[in-house]
């Protein structure tokens, strides 16, 4: 593995070390593990709630655009034209795959995952027992731990470049409700649950809104919080209008039982899902 990343990394500093064999297929090795998940674009360290990201295997994905050629892809009555193929076997992997479901070469998806129409670009991870729901998007690079529920319409955002940048994050056991949208490397902790429409980018308000003063923050969401979109005045030089943030208005409730707890933090909290 380190020789690859050596060789991944000089190609990525030099382009024309692609036109020799051992570099472009050096390439084809790290995307292969990538798509078998023995390798991953970040993965949780030791401490609780804090991951690793490889830069060199973001760097791989973007060579592979350059190694790779267009071609027309048939899946069934469906045709393509790209430069990735799509993913297969997932009868093997033991992946439930509902059609028209799309995930392209160089993602991985664990065995017991559930796929509904659904997309997951190259470089993502859904890991067992989580279920990318109808129209959800799983972007490239982005994690999601075990046990997720991505619902209708979610989308995580791709992110590529910068190498170093870290993706989106979606840790074990989080509820993310309709049409809510995770971008530009964006951490959801544990157990976490979002409310539809919550719309989360490196940028947005975070609001702590359980105490007697808010509390801002931004690019994270604790373990266990539940969030709900808001708005927060700002003032232009037209005068102030009301900006999109989120709001954490109550923590999930400590249960063995994790649907029980879900359940009881959408029904406490009348978060709309």
């Amino acid at each position: 593995m380190q020789q690859l990343q050596t060789m991944i990394e000089a190609a990525f500093r030099n382009r024309e070390l692609l036109k020799e064999t051992q570099y472009a297929q050096a390439v084809r090795e790290a995307i292969a593990l990538l798509d078998s998940g023995k390798l991953r674009v970040a993965e949780p360290t030791a401490t609780a709630g804090e991951w690793q990201v490889n830069a060199w295997a973001k760097e791989a994905i973007l060579l592979y655009f350059g190694v790779t050629q267009m071609e027309v892809i048939e899946c069934g009555p469906f045709e393509y034209y790209d430069k990735i193929p799509l993913k297969t076997n997932f009868q093997a992997a033991g992946v439930r795959v509902v059609p028209p479901a799309t995930v392209r070469y160089g993602a991985h998806i664990e065995a017991g995952a559930i796929l509904m129409p659904s997309y997951v670009n190259i470089g993502g991870y859904v890991a067992t027992g989580s279920m990318v729901d109808t129209w959800a998007t799983v972007g490239s690079c982005a994690q999601v731990g075990k046990g997720v529920h991505l619902s209708g319409g979610v989308g995580l955002g791709g992110v590529l470049e910068p190498p170093s940048a870290s993706p989106v994050i979606v840790e074990d056991g989080a509820f993310l409700g309709s049409r809510c949208i995770v971008v530009e490397g964006v951490h959801i902790e544990r157990e976490a649950v979002l409310g539809a429409n919550v719309t989360l980018t490196a940028s947005t308000q975070i609001i702590d809104v359980t105490g007697s003063e808010p509390v801002i923050t931004r690019g994270r969401i604790p373990a266990r919080s539940v969030v709900i979109p808001g708005t927060t005045t700002k003032k232009f030089a037209a005068g102030e209008f009301g900006v999109q943030c989120a709001l954490i208005i109550g923590k999930r409730k400590e249960s063995t039982d994790q649907k029980t707890s879900l359940n009881d933090a959408l029904r406490e909290f009348n978060v709309s899902v």
